[in-house]
Protein backbone atom coordinates (compact mmCIF):
# COMPACT_ATOMS: atom_id res chain seq x y z
CA UNK A 1 0.00 0.00 0.00
CA UNK A 2 1.12 3.66 -0.85
CA UNK A 3 2.40 5.80 1.95
CA UNK A 4 1.45 9.47 2.40
CA UNK A 5 4.97 11.55 1.58
CA UNK A 6 6.36 15.05 1.97
CA UNK A 7 4.43 14.90 5.18
CA UNK A 8 4.95 18.43 7.47
CA UNK A 9 3.52 19.14 10.69
CA UNK A 10 4.04 22.41 13.25
CA UNK A 11 0.91 21.80 15.53
CA UNK A 12 1.04 23.89 18.13
CA UNK A 13 -2.73 23.32 18.99
CA UNK A 14 -6.02 21.66 17.14
CA UNK A 15 -7.56 25.29 17.00
CA UNK A 16 -4.22 27.52 15.58
CA UNK A 17 -1.82 25.03 14.06
CA UNK A 18 -0.17 25.24 10.92
CA UNK A 19 -2.16 21.74 8.64
CA UNK A 20 0.18 18.78 8.08
CA UNK A 21 0.25 18.26 4.61
CA UNK A 22 1.18 15.44 2.00
CA UNK A 23 0.86 13.49 -0.85
CA UNK A 24 -0.68 10.44 -1.80
CA UNK A 25 -0.86 8.20 -5.07
CA UNK A 26 -4.53 6.70 -5.67
CA UNK A 27 -5.03 5.19 -8.95
CA UNK A 28 -2.20 6.84 -10.70
CA UNK A 29 -3.37 10.59 -9.44
CA UNK A 30 -0.95 12.19 -6.98
CA UNK A 31 -2.95 13.57 -4.33
CA UNK A 32 -2.33 16.75 -2.74
CA UNK A 33 -4.30 16.78 0.81
CA UNK A 34 -4.01 18.81 4.10
CA UNK A 35 -4.87 17.90 7.86
CA UNK A 36 -6.09 20.61 10.23
CA UNK A 37 -7.00 20.17 13.85
CA UNK A 38 -7.74 17.28 15.60
CA UNK A 39 -11.00 15.22 16.59
CA UNK A 40 -13.82 13.40 14.55
CA UNK A 41 -12.07 12.93 11.26
CA UNK A 42 -14.24 15.27 8.48
CA UNK A 43 -13.72 14.77 4.65
CA UNK A 44 -13.69 18.41 3.02
CA UNK A 45 -13.69 18.13 -1.14
CA UNK A 46 -13.82 21.77 -2.58
CA UNK A 47 -15.79 22.86 -5.77
CA UNK A 48 -14.97 22.50 -9.59
CA UNK A 49 -11.95 24.80 -10.87
CA UNK A 50 -11.44 25.48 -6.94
CA UNK A 51 -8.64 24.10 -4.18
CA UNK A 52 -8.79 23.81 -0.87
CA UNK A 53 -8.57 27.55 0.03
CA UNK A 54 -12.09 27.91 -1.25
CA UNK A 55 -12.97 26.49 2.45
CA UNK A 56 -10.34 28.80 4.42
CA UNK A 57 -13.61 30.79 5.91
CA UNK A 58 -15.29 28.00 7.13
CA UNK A 59 -12.35 25.65 7.92
CA UNK A 60 -10.97 27.02 10.52
CA UNK A 61 -13.97 26.83 12.36
CA UNK A 62 -14.91 23.17 11.63
CA UNK A 63 -10.90 22.52 12.95
CA UNK A 64 -11.63 23.53 16.38
CA UNK A 65 -13.31 20.41 16.92
CA UNK A 66 -12.36 18.25 14.02
CA UNK A 67 -10.09 16.75 12.00
CA UNK A 68 -10.37 18.21 8.55
CA UNK A 69 -8.78 16.08 5.88
CA UNK A 70 -9.31 18.20 3.11
CA UNK A 71 -7.92 17.22 -0.43
CA UNK A 72 -7.09 19.06 -3.80
CA UNK A 73 -9.42 16.97 -6.63
CA UNK A 74 -7.78 15.71 -9.76
CA UNK A 75 -6.25 18.09 -11.40
CA UNK A 76 -7.28 21.15 -9.15
CA UNK A 77 -4.90 23.26 -6.86
CA UNK A 78 -1.83 21.24 -6.30
CA UNK A 79 -2.56 18.22 -7.31
CA UNK A 80 -1.32 17.48 -11.22
CA UNK A 81 -4.02 16.82 -13.65
CA UNK A 82 -2.13 13.86 -15.40
CA UNK A 83 -4.23 11.97 -18.58
CA UNK A 84 -7.18 10.59 -16.79
CA UNK A 85 -10.04 11.98 -17.84
CA UNK A 86 -12.12 13.97 -14.91
CA UNK A 87 -14.58 11.29 -13.44
CA UNK A 88 -16.17 11.51 -10.19
CA UNK A 89 -17.12 8.04 -9.50
CA UNK A 90 -13.46 7.28 -10.13
CA UNK A 91 -12.47 10.05 -7.77
CA UNK A 92 -14.39 8.83 -5.32
CA UNK A 93 -12.57 5.53 -5.50
CA UNK A 94 -9.49 7.77 -5.05
CA UNK A 95 -10.70 9.29 -1.85
CA UNK A 96 -11.36 5.97 -0.59
CA UNK A 97 -8.34 4.66 -1.24
CA UNK A 98 -6.92 7.93 0.50
CA UNK A 99 -8.77 7.55 3.35
CA UNK A 100 -7.66 3.79 3.64
CA UNK A 101 -4.19 4.54 3.53
CA UNK A 102 -4.16 7.44 5.97
CA UNK A 103 -5.31 4.84 8.46
CA UNK A 104 -8.80 6.33 8.75
CA UNK A 105 -12.00 3.57 8.98
CA UNK A 106 -15.10 5.91 8.50
CA UNK A 107 -15.47 9.66 8.38
CA UNK A 108 -17.95 12.19 7.77
CA UNK A 109 -17.82 13.79 4.62
CA UNK A 110 -18.58 17.60 3.57
CA UNK A 111 -18.69 18.34 -0.27
CA UNK A 112 -19.79 21.51 -2.33
CA UNK A 113 -20.65 21.46 -5.90
CA UNK A 114 -17.97 19.07 -7.86
CA UNK A 115 -16.67 17.92 -4.52
CA UNK A 116 -20.49 16.89 -3.52
CA UNK A 117 -20.56 14.76 -6.65
CA UNK A 118 -17.41 12.87 -5.63
CA UNK A 119 -18.38 12.88 -1.63
CA UNK A 120 -22.05 11.07 -3.13
CA UNK A 121 -20.42 8.71 -5.14
CA UNK A 122 -17.85 7.91 -1.95
CA UNK A 123 -20.99 7.48 -0.04
CA UNK A 124 -22.33 5.27 -2.83
CA UNK A 125 -19.42 3.09 -3.76
CA UNK A 126 -17.90 2.63 -0.61
CA UNK A 127 -20.82 3.38 2.18
CA UNK A 128 -18.85 1.58 5.06
CA UNK A 129 -16.55 4.69 4.57
CA UNK A 130 -18.89 7.27 5.25
CA UNK A 131 -20.58 8.06 8.70
CA UNK A 132 -22.49 11.27 7.63
CA UNK A 133 -22.81 13.10 4.58
CA UNK A 134 -23.30 16.61 3.94
CA UNK A 135 -24.31 17.54 0.28
CA UNK A 136 -23.65 21.26 -0.21
CA UNK A 137 -24.79 22.88 -3.57
CA UNK A 138 -24.78 19.08 -5.54
CA UNK A 139 -27.33 17.46 -7.18
CA UNK A 140 -28.04 14.18 -8.07
CA UNK A 141 -29.00 14.47 -11.56
CA UNK A 142 -28.49 16.97 -14.86
CA UNK A 143 -31.90 18.09 -14.92
CA UNK A 144 -31.56 19.36 -11.17
CA UNK A 145 -29.93 22.35 -13.07
CA UNK A 146 -31.29 25.49 -14.70
CA UNK A 147 -31.95 24.93 -18.36
CA UNK A 148 -30.01 27.95 -18.99
CA UNK A 149 -26.79 26.27 -17.24
CA UNK A 150 -26.80 23.39 -19.69
CA UNK A 151 -25.35 25.21 -23.17
CA UNK A 152 -23.35 27.04 -20.74
CA UNK A 153 -21.70 23.70 -19.27
CA UNK A 154 -21.29 22.38 -22.61
CA UNK A 155 -19.33 25.47 -23.61
CA UNK A 156 -16.55 24.90 -21.18
CA UNK A 157 -13.36 24.39 -22.83
CA UNK A 158 -9.89 25.40 -23.99
CA UNK A 159 -11.02 28.17 -25.80
CA UNK A 160 -11.97 30.01 -22.64
CA UNK A 161 -8.48 30.00 -21.43
CA UNK A 162 -7.59 33.50 -22.50
CA UNK A 163 -10.86 35.46 -21.51
CA UNK A 164 -10.57 33.95 -17.81
CA UNK A 165 -7.21 34.82 -17.19
CA UNK A 166 -8.51 37.82 -14.86
CA UNK A 167 -10.96 35.34 -13.28
CA UNK A 168 -10.54 34.31 -9.59
CA UNK A 169 -10.74 30.62 -11.11
CA UNK A 170 -7.92 31.08 -12.95
CA UNK A 171 -5.91 33.43 -10.74
CA UNK A 172 -6.12 31.07 -7.65
CA UNK A 173 -5.33 28.22 -9.94
CA UNK A 174 -2.22 29.66 -11.34
CA UNK A 175 -1.17 30.76 -8.23
CA UNK A 176 -0.65 26.84 -6.26
CA UNK A 177 -0.85 24.57 -9.62
CA UNK A 178 2.38 22.82 -10.35
CA UNK A 179 2.18 23.29 -13.83
CA UNK A 180 -0.28 26.40 -14.85
CA UNK A 181 -0.02 26.16 -18.48
CA UNK A 182 -2.23 23.32 -17.80
CA UNK A 183 -5.34 25.48 -17.45
CA UNK A 184 -6.78 25.20 -20.93
CA UNK A 185 -6.10 21.40 -20.79
CA UNK A 186 -8.24 21.35 -17.13
CA UNK A 187 -11.11 23.28 -18.80
CA UNK A 188 -10.97 20.51 -21.58
CA UNK A 189 -11.48 17.79 -19.16
CA UNK A 190 -14.30 19.95 -17.16
CA UNK A 191 -16.10 20.45 -20.13
CA UNK A 192 -15.89 16.84 -21.19
CA UNK A 193 -17.36 15.42 -17.98
CA UNK A 194 -20.00 18.61 -17.82
CA UNK A 195 -21.53 17.08 -21.20
CA UNK A 196 -21.95 14.16 -20.01
CA UNK A 197 -25.54 13.21 -18.76
CA UNK A 198 -26.18 11.96 -15.36
CA UNK A 199 -29.16 10.56 -13.32
CA UNK A 200 -28.07 9.02 -10.08
CA UNK A 201 -31.92 9.18 -8.93
CA UNK A 202 -31.61 5.44 -7.98
CA UNK A 203 -28.69 5.79 -6.49
CA UNK A 204 -29.73 7.81 -3.49
CA UNK A 205 -32.44 5.57 -2.29
CA UNK A 206 -28.95 3.55 -1.38
CA UNK A 207 -27.89 6.11 0.95
CA UNK A 208 -28.22 4.65 4.25
CA UNK A 209 -26.21 6.96 6.36
CA UNK A 210 -27.62 10.07 7.65
CA UNK A 211 -27.49 13.12 5.08
CA UNK A 212 -27.51 17.22 5.10
CA UNK A 213 -28.41 19.04 2.14
CA UNK A 214 -27.61 22.55 1.98
CA UNK A 215 -28.40 25.06 -0.85
CA UNK A 216 -28.86 28.85 -1.20
CA UNK A 217 -31.85 30.00 -2.05
CA UNK A 218 -30.61 31.97 -5.33
CA UNK A 219 -28.48 28.57 -6.04
CA UNK A 220 -27.86 26.53 -9.84
CA UNK A 221 -30.29 23.97 -8.65
CA UNK A 222 -34.06 24.44 -9.27
CA UNK A 223 -35.86 24.31 -6.01
CA UNK A 224 -37.95 21.13 -7.27
CA UNK A 225 -35.18 19.03 -7.56
CA UNK A 226 -33.83 20.24 -3.92
CA UNK A 227 -37.15 19.27 -2.99
CA UNK A 228 -37.34 15.89 -4.97
CA UNK A 229 -33.55 15.19 -3.15
CA UNK A 230 -34.51 15.64 0.34
CA UNK A 231 -38.29 13.75 -0.16
CA UNK A 232 -35.74 10.82 -2.31
CA UNK A 233 -33.53 10.38 0.84
CA UNK A 234 -36.86 9.91 3.17
CA UNK A 235 -37.47 13.76 4.05
CA UNK A 236 -40.43 16.00 3.72
CA UNK A 237 -43.07 13.75 2.94
CA UNK A 238 -45.18 13.61 6.51
CA UNK A 239 -45.66 15.29 9.00
CA UNK A 240 -42.75 15.38 12.00
CA UNK A 241 -45.03 15.03 14.91
CA UNK A 242 -45.41 16.88 18.05
CA UNK A 243 -42.61 14.89 19.45
CA UNK A 244 -40.69 14.47 15.84
CA UNK A 245 -41.64 11.18 16.66
CA UNK A 246 -42.18 11.12 12.14
CA UNK A 247 -38.63 13.23 12.07
CA UNK A 248 -36.10 11.87 9.14
CA UNK A 249 -32.53 11.17 10.65
CA UNK A 250 -32.16 13.53 7.21
CA UNK A 251 -31.89 17.52 7.15
CA UNK A 252 -32.34 20.02 4.57
CA UNK A 253 -31.21 23.75 4.52
CA UNK A 254 -32.03 26.58 2.55
CA UNK A 255 -29.65 29.56 3.55
CA UNK A 256 -30.75 33.00 2.41
CA UNK A 257 -29.29 35.33 0.56
CA UNK A 258 -26.80 33.21 -0.98
CA UNK A 259 -26.03 31.96 -4.87
CA UNK A 260 -24.15 28.79 -5.59
CA UNK A 261 -21.35 31.12 -6.50
CA UNK A 262 -21.07 31.88 -2.76
CA UNK A 263 -22.11 29.16 -0.20
CA UNK A 264 -18.67 28.44 0.06
CA UNK A 265 -17.28 31.08 1.73
CA UNK A 266 -20.71 31.85 3.63
CA UNK A 267 -20.10 32.22 7.18
CA UNK A 268 -23.62 30.53 8.00
CA UNK A 269 -22.36 27.08 6.33
CA UNK A 270 -20.21 25.67 9.42
CA UNK A 271 -22.64 26.94 11.60
CA UNK A 272 -25.18 25.49 9.69
CA UNK A 273 -23.63 21.83 9.38
CA UNK A 274 -21.87 21.41 12.95
CA UNK A 275 -25.17 20.22 15.08
CA UNK A 276 -25.98 17.48 12.01
CA UNK A 277 -22.30 16.50 11.66
CA UNK A 278 -22.52 16.45 15.87
CA UNK A 279 -25.34 14.50 15.88
CA UNK A 280 -27.36 17.52 17.76
CA UNK A 281 -30.49 18.68 17.77
CA UNK A 282 -30.08 22.51 16.66
CA UNK A 283 -33.66 23.37 19.53
CA UNK A 284 -35.79 21.10 22.35
CA UNK A 285 -39.18 20.06 21.42
CA UNK A 286 -42.32 22.18 23.33
CA UNK A 287 -42.87 19.12 25.87
CA UNK A 288 -39.04 19.28 26.99
CA UNK A 289 -39.58 23.34 27.68
CA UNK A 290 -42.18 22.62 29.50
CA UNK A 291 -40.40 19.92 31.15
CA UNK A 292 -37.31 21.95 31.86
CA UNK A 293 -39.55 24.76 33.54
CA UNK A 294 -41.07 22.51 36.01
Amino acid sequence: MPEPTDIRDDTVTPSQSAPKSGRLEANGINYYYEIHGAGEPLLMLHGGLGSIEMFEPGLPVLAESRQVIAVDLHGHGRTPLGDRPIDLPDMADDMALLLETLGLGQVDVLGYSLGGGVAFRLAVQHPSRVRRLVLVSAGYAQDGFYPEMLPMQAAVGAAMAESMKETPMYQSYAAIAPNPGEFPKLLDRMGEWMRQPFDWEQDVKKLTMPVMLVYGDSDMFRPEHIVKFYQLLGGGLRDAGWMRENMSPNRLAILPDLTHYEMFLAPELPRTVLPFLNGERRAMSWAEQVQKQD
